[in-house]
């Protein structure tokens, strides 16, 4: 029993004698590991990546707000201080130009038509009798000596005196008469009325005078413009005739097309953009005036220019400039740039076709260092 024991005991301790061994040795390996100088990989060759400059017609869109407009749109006021006697439309009334819209009442103005039309009889007869006296007058002094030239002088003065204060009094009446029409509002053009701010018989004048705020608002529905506010640097892009398309918050699924019809021909001071019109038709009346529209502009070009990728050019805070190999040797290269697309940036200045540029350009290639690596690609 005991000697097994011992055995026992003899086996675990020779174990563990094994197990320390074994540990130390790979401790004193991995110290050795440790000490072996680390092999450094060569680092790869510079290239710099470079293309040939060369002219292409870049077309591009621009994307911009715009404003939907009534084609024609006015304030309708009274003429003359008066009252409203009838109202024949109300708002969303649909009318044709020439139509009643509303009739006034000023008892006033029909009292100075009647006036005038008492003066113009009265001078009518004074007129002819005026007349008639100088037309016997005249056939009197046939005989000699029977009328005396002063006499019928004085009757041809009076006649004619009397037949200009007759036109002085048709034109009254006339003039009396046209204000009496100005009691009748009509539509000046076929629409849509979209305000209205009185009811029957509210006083009505002259803006300023007698209304605040205008009888009707009439609006031209079934033709509208499209007014776009185009920045300076796209203006020559635009034509008029061009076709421009656009949608609408209302309806997004639906696109809309116009034709660009007036150009303002000059910048707005505040900001620096040209005023551009596009007829719109319309004649669902789906589209609303003062809607807001997101306007996509075709901008074609009319002749080719030089397009190079965005990392081309660098813009520093000094200039701005494109790095051009020349003899194995870097070059700063004004230029201005132009429409940028696609993450390509149109560019002028002293570039001509066949030019090696560098593709990723930046300041740390220096004016006049050697350029390394050189490798053309194709963009």
């Amino acid at each position: 029993m005991k000697q097994d024991k011992m055995n026992s005991n003899m086996k675990q301790t020779t174990q563990y004698l094994s197990a320390v061994v074994i540990a130390a040795a790979m401790t004193t390996a991995c110290n050795n590991a440790d000490k072996e100088p680390a092999k450094t990989a060569a680092p790869p060759p510079i290239t710099t990546e470079v293309f040939t400059a060369q002219k292409y017609m870049m077309n591009t869109a621009l994307q911009m707000p715009g404003e939907l407009i009534a084609y024609q749109q006015v304030d309708i006021y009274a003429k003359e201080n008066s009252f409203v006697k009838k109202l024949y439309v109300d708002v969303g009334s649909e009318v044709k130009a020439g139509q009643l819209l509303a009739s006034m009442d000023a008892p006033e103005i029909n009292a100075q038509l009647s006036a005038a039309a008492s003066r113009l009889k009265s001078q009518e007869a004074v007129y002819i009798a005026s007349k008639a006296t100088y037309n016997r007058l005249l056939e009197t002094s046939k005989t000699p000596g029977t009328i005396a030239p002063n006499d019928l002088d004085m009757a041809l003065a009076k006649m004619n005196s009397d037949l200009a204060q007759l036109q002085a009094a048709k034109a009254a009446y006339q003039g009396a008469a046209n204000t009496r029409d100005y009691l009748e509002i009509h539509a000046p053009f076929s629409g849509v009325i979209s305000a209205r701010n009185v009811n029957a018989g509210a006083y009505v004048g002259p803006s300023g005078k007698g209304s605040e705020f205008p009888i009707f608002t009439l609006q031209e529905q079934k033709r509208l413009r499209l007014a776009v506010a185009v920045p300076e640097a796209y203006t020559s892009f635009l034509r008029e005739n061009d076709t421009v398309s656009f949608t609408v918050t209302a309806l997004p699924s639906r696109k809309f097309i116009a034709q660009v019809k007036r150009l303002s021909g000059a910048l707005d001071n505040k900001l620096r953009s040209q005023r551009t019109e596009m007829d719109v038709m319309n004649p669902d009346k789906k589209l609303l005036p003062g809607m807001v529209a997101d306007v996509h502009i075709a901008l074609k070009p009319s002749d080719s220019s030089f397009i190079v990728p965005k990392n081309a050019v660098v813009n520093s805070q000094e200039r701005l400039f494109v790095i051009r190999v020349t003899g194995g040797k870097a070059e700063w290269v004004d230029v201005k740039k132009g429409r940028e697309a696609d993450g390509k940036i149109e560019i002028f200045g002293a570039i001509n076709a066949g030019d090696i540029l560098v593709k990723k350009a930046s300041e740390e290639i220096r004016n006049g260092a050697p350029v390394p690596g050189v490798k053309k690609v194709e963009l």
